[in-house]
């Protein structure tokens, strides 16, 4: 999780423009005299790309960054698995919640040896309760939502799979509904020292018909018309580069599969369908495999 990253040295920057120039005295030109060639000062210098990476944001679990890869770089890996470049060598990476303590970054170059960047990835802190309770497995005993599920966990996965191109993840991501966090991303219950799952997104609880909008600019890559047995209304939209939003238990949805959405627009309204004890938005990021936490990106509290 195209409002977007506290996604970080992380969030887009930008330029604010100078002075205009006065506008120049013209001048005419005669058969006779001929202009001087400019001297090689006056030729403004080519701007050189750099040759280390330059990162912008904080890492640790459930974190991402933005990233300007080397110049020349042709092809750039996270762990050795292939990392996608813009146009202009930028890139994004991010950490699981349970992710290792290093990552490696691997650029390729075209004039040059690899150019090698080991990124500590802090811990992340947690909210864990331990329960004096046997672990009794949840939904997935039950024998209907057991036969449903396959599907529906096809249709997540295609979905996440879409080939997207969005901008959306440069963006500094919003909160697509604000009111009282009933739920922080990474808690977990651990049952008689077995570990449970951990909340895998930030629930933000608002009455049932509240308008919810985009986070970041991006691509509707699933909107479930009928109800799935866990997320009721799943709505996921692709911000690019893998990154992904997750919104569960909508109660209504305004967008399709292939709109193409822009940070704060409309999205559907919050509602508790699915499994859910009542009326809330839960708001999941991902970014490939790794979930995220949405308050890394959006900031610390959604209210």
């Amino acid at each position: 999780m195209a409002a977007a990253l506290p996604l970080l040295t992380l969030a887009a920057s930008c330029v604010s423009p100078g002075e205009a120039p006065a506008r120049p005295t013209p001048s005419i030109a005669t058969p006779e005299l001929a202009a001087p060639a400019p001297s090689a000062a006056h030729v403004p210098p080519t701007p050189s790309l750099p040759r280390e990476f330059v990162l912008r944001g904080t890492a640790e679990q459930g974190g991402v960054m933005i990233g300007q890869a080397p110049g020349g770089t042709q092809m750039l890996t996270l762990d050795g698995q292939a990392i996608p470049l813009d146009r202009g060598g930028g890139f994004l990476i991010a950490f699981d919640r349970d992710s290792a303590p290093v990552a490696r970054l691997v650029a390729t170059v075209t004039d040059g040896p690899k150019v090698v960047r080991d990124i500590a990835v802090a811990p992340g802190v947690w909210r864990i309760e331990r329960i004096n309770a046997p672990y009794r497995g949840g939904a997935a005993n039950d024998a209907e939502f057991a036969r449903r599920r396959p599907a529906e966990l096809a249709q997540i996965a295609a979905a996440r799979e879409m080939p997207v191109e969005s901008d959306g993840w440069k963006q500094r991501f919003r909160w697509p509904v604000t009111g009282r966090l009933s739920g922080v991303f990474g808690s977990q219950r651990v049952y008689q020292g077995k570990p449970g799952s951990y909340h895998s997104g930030t629930d933000v609880a608002v009455p049932a018909g509240t308008p919810f909008v985009a986070p970041a600019d991006g691509v509707v890559t699933l909107a479930a018309e009928t109800p799935f047995t866990l997320e009721g209304h799943l709505l996921i939209v692709d911000h690019g580069m893998g990154l992904s939003s997750a919104f569960l238990h909508c109660q209504r949805l305004d967008v399709k599969v292939g709109d193409r959405v822009k940070q704060g627009q409309l999205l559907g309204t919050v509602g508790r369908t699915g499994r859910a004890t009542g009326p809330h938005m839960h708001w999941g990021l991902k970014w490939r495999d790794a979930r995220l936490d949405p308050a890394k990106l959006a900031g610390a509290t959604g209210g």
